[in-house]
């Protein structure tokens, strides 16, 4: 009986090891062992990206000086032109009004010419024979002179009226010139259609854009949140969405002194004039970003942004570093500027301070060929 009575003791008394020790295996995970990483002394720039399009620092509209139709273009989009070169010529269409008025004026100064004329030679021989004053025959030589000079411009309004142009012009209105050298950027117009003069209440229809495709600007816009941070000449980088693995130096000229709001948001425009390389030819509306750098800070204390952890509560950040011991405790700092990818630390760290990599993945088996993935 004292047999039996110890085996079952032996048996309870095992029987309570073996559970033990299978509690503790099934229910124990294994160590991970984190990497660390301590803080650097490293430069850190913010910096924007503004969308926005390349193009001419000037562009001029050439606008005719007399309405009519387009008679015969001598250019094209894209060539080049100097001042004074000949673009289009223009076909006038008199205004009817206009010319029966000038018709009529015309004829009537005929008219008094010819009584002028009559009145001076009669005056002319009373003169001869002494029977009038010399003061009289130069009024009647005077009137004759009037007659006759009102008699031409009555004749070169008609002409100008009919054909656009007096006879002997050597610079026609219907002749449409450049007034700036550049390139033809665009002519929305063509031969038949029908234009209108530059004037007073009407602006004109234009005939040709002309504009210098060697002095480029940037033209973008920026929110309200960065605009305060920019400065007139802080330099920028341009890259062009049609030419790869370049960009161009520009220099920040212009900061609109009024925002627009857009999509709930405002934004600045901002200008930039941008130094071109000979070598490659910019064409007019290329879709453009440009890079400024909005703070910079040389020889700060910084970490990689991956070290970081939030309070869920406050939302204030903490890092885990090494104690004396060799395990993690929490540290508050305080944050300054940050790319992105590294975050200046103003307070709570040392240069020599060990922080935990908290983010760091275990990998585990899988299958039965004990492939191994991360969690």
């Amino acid at each position: 009986m004292k047999i039996l009575k110890y085996l079952g003791i032996g048996l309870l008394v095992f029987g309570a090891i073996f559970a033990t020790l299978y509690f503790i295996k099934t229910n124990s995970k294994p160590l991970i062992e984190y990497d660390i990483q301590s803080p650097e002394i490293q430069s850190i720039k913010t910096k924007t990206v503004v969308t926005g399009t390349v193009i001419p620092e000037d562009e001029v509209e050439i606008k005719p000086q007399i309405s009519g139709i387009i008679e015969k273009l001598f250019v094209e989009e894209g060539d080049l032109v100097t001042n004074g070169d000949l673009l289009a010529k223009v076909k006038v269409v008199p205004n009817e009004q206009a010319l029966n008025t000038a018709k009529g004026r015309l004829s009537n100064t005929l008219i008094l010419l010819k009584n002028a004329e009559i009145e001076f030679k009669r005056n002319q021989s009373l003169f001869e024979k002494e029977i009038i004053s010399k003061r009289d025959f130069d009024n009647a030589k005077l009137n004759y002179d009037q007659a006759k000079q009102n008699v031409e411009n009555a004749r070169t309004d008609l002409q100008i009226i009919k054909m656009g142009s007096a006879g002997g012009s050597t610079t026609a209105n219907t002749n449409i010139r450049a007034t700036v050298a550049g390139t033809i950027l665009e002519i929305p117009i063509k031969e038949g259609d029908q234009v209108i003069e530059s004037n007073t209440f009407n602006a004109g229809t234009t005939i040709a854009t002309v504009a210098d495709l060697n002095k480029m600007i940037f033209e973008g816009k920026v929110d309200e949140a960065e605009v305060a941070k920019l400065i007139i000449g802080m330099p920028l980088k341009v890259s062009l969405g049609a030419i790869q693995d370049k960009e161009f130096d520009a220099q920040l000229k212009f900061i609109a002194p009024k925002g627009n709001e857009e999509q709930g948001t405002v934004q600045f425009k901002i200008e930039g004039d941008v130094y071109l390389d000979n070598s490659i030819f910019i064409r007019a509306g290329y879709s453009a970003n440009a890079s400024l750098v909005l703070e910079n800070k040389d020889s700060i204390m910084g970490i990689s942004e991956a070290l970081l952890q939030f309070d869920k509560i406050t939302n204030d950040p903490f890092v885990e570093i090494k104690n004396d011991q060799g395990a993690f405790e929490r540290k508050n700092i305080e944050l300054g500027i940050s790319d992105g990818i590294n975050v200046e630390v103003i307070s709570g760290l040392n240069i020599k301070d060990e922080i935990k990599v908290w983010n760091k993945t275990e990998p585990i088996k899988i299958g039965e060929e004990g492939e191994t993935r991360n969690k």
